[in-house]
């Protein structure tokens, strides 16, 4: 096969490969929001940029590198999705690092901040003084949620996943028994039916995972 016909061939088929794992997979992997979906990306991007130019890797051997990559990917989201324990350990989770005005230096050690780096945080959050702040959480992806005291919501959810947010819960001044007996009030018998749960405007909206 020419030269050029086989990397076309193989450009063709990795655009292909790409589209459908996105449709499949949603649009995290296009946007990533956790150190899983980037690193999805590098390797995905290192196979289709290795191979195409390699004339000692064949069309055949191509398409079952891709093929395996993608059943690690799907793989990996259904045990990150489905399975709590695998899902922390890939992505981890939410560390607040600010709570109720206090910069807690342990937890910004556990995510590898420094100083300035959560100085810089916080000023890019439009935050003056941090007494100001009721809670600052490191997200999985890096980004910074900022509570600040006084606010009338939380704005922030309180069920995710079918897991609690306990530090929203503390925020709230509510415990697991009022959370569990508001589910119960909505027809919720567990908190892993919920997908999704916020409290705004003194109620408690809820979205399981049949989409209720």
């Amino acid at each position: 096969m020419n030269f050029y016909v086989e990397v076309a061939a193989k450009l063709i088929i990795g655009l292909l490969f790409i589209t459908l794992l996105i449709n499949v997979t949603g649009k995290g992997n296009l946007a990533p929001t956790s150190p899983t979906d980037q690193l999805q990306n590098y390797v995905l991007g290192g196979i289709i940029g290795g191979v195409i130019y390699s004339s000692t890797i064949t069309m055949a051997q191509y398409i079952v590198i891709l093929l395996i990559w993608a059943f690690l990917i799907l793989i990996t989201r259904y045990a990150k999705t489905h399975i709590h324990a695998v899902g922390k350990y890939i992505d981890g989770e939410p560390v607040t690092i600010v709570k109720d005005g206090k910069l807690l230096v342990r937890n910004c050690l556990r995510v590898n901040l420094t100083a300035k780096e959560v100085d810089f945080k916080l000023r890019t959050g439009g935050v003056a003084d941090i007494k100001d702040v009721q809670r600052a959480i490191v997200e999985q992806n890096g980004g910074l949620t900022i509570l600040r005291k006084g606010d009338k919501d939380v704005r922030y959810p309180v069920i995710v996943d079918g897991r609690i947010n306990p530090d929203v819960l503390e925020l709230m001044n509510r415990d697991d028994a009022w959370l569990k007996g508001k589910l119960h009030d909505q027809g919720v018998k567990h908190v892993s039916d919920v997908f999704i749960a916020k409290y705004q405007d003194g109620e408690l909206n809820v979205v399981t995972y049949s989409g209720k």
